[in-house]
């Protein structure tokens, strides 16, 4: 009897990692979106000032958001998220990590800030001189519109709300984030 026990109790914890392991390391896209590809990994990298977003808890009450992203040694890259909360009128600061899902030339990431768990970071759209670009989450929940410069010109904006009310975001939702601390 004693030996069953062991069993039952060894099987549930190899089930047990194995859940967790699904749930820290899948990413995923949502559903009619496509990551940009091909993606210069290189270009990307530096400050992008946040346009707008869909807010979530992390964010909540933060202007002037900024993300800036820089090469780690082992390939990875590093997430430097800053704002200001404007409830503690102090500036709060996020490192993470991001590695690429399908390689360096596809915009599909994870990233973390929380130990082992990972979030989908897609790269949908992006111009040319990676000035402007368009990021969605795992779900309809995450979205971003990111700059280089502190705005974003109308024509692309709107380019990129279409894109997104395809892949079905309440564009409505956005919070424009100010940009008026340095």
């Amino acid at each position: 009897m004693k030996n069953a026990n062991k069993v039952a109790i060894a099987a549930a914890v190899g089930v047990g990692a194995l859940i967790v392991l699904g749930a820290t390391s899948c990413v995923s896209i949502p559903e009619g979106a496509a990551a940009v590809s091909p993606f210069d990994s290189e270009k990307y990298l530096g400050k992008w000032y946040e346009i707008a977003r869909l807010d979530f808890k992390y964010e909540r009450n933060l202007t002037n958001v900024t993300a800036t992203y820089t090469l780690n040694e082992n390939g990875s890259i590093r997430v430097d998220n800053r704002g200001f909360d404007t409830t503690k009128n102090d500036w709060k600061q996020s490192i993470g990590k991001a590695k690429f899902v399908k390689g360096k030339n596809v915009g599909r990431l994870k990233v973390s800030f929380f130990g082992p768990f990972y979030s989908g970071y897609n790269v949908i759209a992006i111009d040319p001189e990676y000035k402007y670009a368009l990021v969605m989450g795992d779900n309809l929940k995450y979205m971003w519109l990111l700059s280089r410069e502190k705005d974003m010109p109308q024509a692309v904006k709107a380019d990129y709300l279409a894109k997104a009310k395809v892949v079905g975001y309440d564009t409505e939702a956005l919070v424009w984030t100010r940009h008026d601390k340095e």
